[in-house]
């Protein structure tokens, strides 16, 4: 028996280049991120990741921009849900639907993942290299997300159902629910129920992407509306005392909004989506043009390889560096030197990259080119 979200999209829906183009972003935006203000220092047990938030006063304000995770599961319920509505239409079970969803995304993350622990059991044991878990484990740690996406494609149906149930209100007891984690984590200082969060806070932004249709249609007022919601809703909470203002962690800092997350993300994901919204005219208007469009094609279909791969290809651009220079090249605290190299940081984590997604890609497509054997 199928289960259909609502009634079946036409047979022929023209794509919305704009979420295309969030979409590819907001990963673009991580690895970025990841590649530039990554701060290694050698510790006891090898490599020890920082960054440079923890040493320039102020600086948390951007992560308000750059955190786009948010964004990120926001627009992936509303892909989601649009691509339901397609398979629905088509007779497909919504049980085959997610279970090849889920197959898309794990298999490269479970390839990545062997291949890594396979290089570290084998420098460990060849070179007697203790931290070489400790390198692994900081290769692996961003494929986190992947996990809690995976998670949300598992419970899809669930949120299908509450949407057609509940619309709006799902969002709302969403809300609330991680409010509560929040209030029993903080006042009753019961760590652990944090992390309920991570499916609560997470589910929540990817829910609202069923809403996404919606708030495209709202008129132009309503756009400042909510980024103006969500802009008041940060200053309030953040300058409560009881959150920090990054939205990454920050060494030094008591609590972090991330791991686990908490009600802050709710208001950072509001403040998001009212800027995607006042900026979607203009942007819209920019990938129109061919050359945008090309960009946009480009980046879409490279943005979760270059995800999936990047702290490989940046793992393998600090080996070099260490083998020809000795060092890993990172100020702590970071001077003015080291923020003049930022632009052309990402350049040696690119070109190490670049091979790993095509070698990967090749086998890949080998793989799919092989004869059915059955």
């Amino acid at each position: 028996m199928t289960t259909r979200e609502e009634p079946s999209a036409p047979a022929v829906v023209p794509r919305d280049r704009y979420v295309d183009w969030l979409r590819a972003l907001s990963l673009i935006v991580v690895v970025v991120w990841h590649w530039a203000f990554t701060i290694l220092e050698w510790g006891p047990t090898g490599p020890e990741p920082t960054s440079p938030l923890g040493f320039t006063s102020g600086l948390w304000i951007l992560t308000w921009l750059l955190q786009v995770l948010p964004l990120f599961f926001y627009v992936g319920g509303h892909v989601h849900l649009l691509s339901w509505r397609r398979a629905g239409a088509s007779g497909v079970g919504i049980g085959a639907f997610v279970w090849r969803r889920i197959r898309a995304l794990a298999v490269p993350a479970l390839v990545l993942s062997g291949a890594w622990v396979a290089v570290g059991a084998v420098v460990t044991r060849a070179f007697e290299v203790e931290w070489m878990w400790r390198v692994v484990l900081l290769v692996l740690s961003p494929l986190w997300f992947l996990g809690v996406y995976i998670v949300l494609v598992a419970l899809l149906p669930v949120a299908l159902w509450l949407h057609r149930r509940y619309d709006v209100l799902a969002l709302v007891w969403l809300g609330g629910a991680a409010l509560v984690v929040d209030v029993v984590r903080f006042r009753y200082g019961v760590g652990w129920v944090g992390w309920l969060n991570m499916v609560v806070v997470w589910g929540l932004a990817h829910q609202a992407g069923f809403f996404y249709e919606r708030i495209v249609a709202l008129p132009r007022r309503y756009d400042f509306g909510v980024l103006w919601t969500g802009l008041f809703a940060l200053f309030g909470l953040v300058y409560s005392g009881i959150y920090p203002g990054s939205m990454v962690g920050v060494p030094g800092d008591k609590w972090s909004n991330m791991a686990p997350p908490t009600f802050v993300i709710v208001a950072l994901l509001i403040f998001q989506i009212g800027i995607v919204e006042v900026l979607r005219p203009a942007m819209e208007r920019l990938l129109d043009k061919p050359g945008w469009r090309r960009v946009n094609e480009t980046i879409n279909r490279f943005a979760l390889p270059l995800y999936l791969f990047h702290t490989t290809g940046m793992a393998i651009a600090l080996g070099i560096s260490w083998w020809l220079f000795g060092s890993l090249g990172q100020k702590v605290p970071p001077d003015l030197w080291w923020w003049l190299e930022r632009p052309i940081a990402v350049l040696g984590p690119l070109i190490c990259t670049l091979p790993v997604i095509y070698l990967f890609g090749h086998r890949r497509r080998r793989a799919e080119q092989l004869p059915d054997k059955r």
